[in-house]
Order: C-alpha cells, then sequence, then structure tokens
C-alpha cells in the first residue's frame, strides 16, 4: 500500500480512537517512518517470519508487551473493546498477533502503544536520530538497518506536513 493510503485509511483513523495526547504530528510521522522502515508498507506478513502488520509485530514481543505495559494494557483492550473483539474473544497475544496482519487499524493503534511506552518525547521534523534511537528502543529489530531510516523519516515528514 502507499504511504498516504497507510496515513488516511490507517493511521489517521487509529489515532481518532486514541486518547488526544497520542495523536500528534509527531506521533502521526513515527507511525508512517516505522512502518516504511519495517515493511515498506508492502507486507502484511514478514517473509520467512514471524511477525505480522505493517509494523510488523511479534506475537511475543510487541503484541505481548503493549498488552502487559503499564500505560498501554488497558488502552489496548479498551480500543479492542470498542472494535467488538472481546465481546467473543479473551483478548490474548495470540489473538491479537492474528487480529493485526488484517486490521490495519488496530495494527497502527499497537504501533502507537509501542511508542507510547518510550519515555522520551516524540521526534519532531529534522530529528531523524532521535527517531531512529526511539525505534530501536521500542522495536528492538534484530536486524536494523539504519541506512534506510533518514529516508523513510523524511518521507514519513513528507507525508503529514
Amino acid at each position: 500500500m502507499n504511504v498516504e493510503d497507510v496515513y488516511v485509511l490507517s493511521v489517521i483513523p487509529a489515532l481518532t480512537l486514541l486518547p488526544a495526547s497520542m495523536q500528534s504530528i509527531e506521533a502521526q510521522a513515527m507511525l508512517l517512518a516505522i512502518g516504511l522502515q519495517e515493511s515498506g508498507l508492502d507486507d502484511r506478513h514478514q517473509d520467512y517470519g514471524p511477525a505480522h502488520g505493517y509494523w510488523q509485530f511479534e506475537e511475543r514481543g510487541g503484541v505481548a508487551g503493549v498488552l502487559r505495559h503499564p500505560l498501554t494494557g488497558s488502552l489496548a483492550r479498551d480500543l479492542l473493546n470498542r472494535l467488538d473483539y472481546d465481546s467473543e474473544y479473551v483478548i490474548t497475544s495470540e489473538l491479537v498477533h492474528v487480529i493485526i496482519e488484517h486490521n490495519d487499524i488496530v495494527a497502527a493503534a499497537f504501533a502507537r502503544f509501542l511508542l507510547y511506552t518510550v519515555p522520551e518525547r516524540l521526534p519532531g521534523r529534522g530529528e531523524a536520530a532521535m527517531g531512529w534511537q526511539q525505534y530501536l528502543s521500542a522495536w528492538r529489530p534484530g536486524k536494523p538497518h539504519p541506512e534506510r531510516w533518514a529516508g523513510c523519516f523524511a518521507q514519513a515528514w513528507e507525508v503529514v506536513s
């Protein structure tokens, strides 16, 4: 999917379901930059790997972390409740991992929740190095590709501006 479509169809709708304090332009840019970094916004299922969604969440990694974290666990469950996912199911990291592969709004919201666990303020335009550090802190990629980050970050800011 192209970055503009992900922004309009996934990021903005996801953030409108979250508290106003989580909807900043910096959050929007970071979500797009991380999606571009992680999957190029092309793959909802990692090639030869366990990660799902454009933000490439693993069941026992980011998904479980968001559900367990004291700042995000109740927010995540509230979101899933609003989207009618807990009326028939017990919310588990396994279930959310499946949902994230096919529901880009939930995937974007979980990406925002994961960023919310990083205590520093989100980076503004021109603060790609700070964004890289926050991405590393939150996602803990096994094979980071720092050479791509500046381009992903700049492209994300172009879209949100």
